[in-house]
């Protein structure tokens, strides 16, 4: 599983809001990569390349930030602390 975080820009009265969320991409069997971003749980889609996967989760995001605005909805932002990933080795059983 690879993390990373991006930047979403939106319009709205002629300012320019910031989000930013960290995303997770979980690397595909059968290749590709799927997105999905824990402050959206709405939010998961994918790509054939990273680049690829990074842009739909970009327009994802900007699509689920506008809906939520519109709606009069929360729109959470990233957590300060940044997720932590782990290995676990468990022996084998015969």
């Amino acid at each position: 599983m690879l993390f990373g975080t991006l930047v979403t820009y939106t319009m709205q009265h002629d300012t320019i809001s910031h989000y930013r969320y960290t995303v997770i991409l979980e690397p595909q069997i059968e290749g590709g990569y799927t997105v999905h971003v824990p402050a959206l749980p709405e939010v998961t889609t994918q790509g054939d390349t990273e680049t690829e996967a990074l842009e739909m989760a970009k327009d994802a995001i900007g699509l689920a930030v506008a809906y939520r605005r519109d709606n009069g909805m929360n729109v959470p932002t990233d957590p300060t602390t940044q997720p932590a990933v782990r290995t676990v080795t468990l022996a084998a059983t015969a």
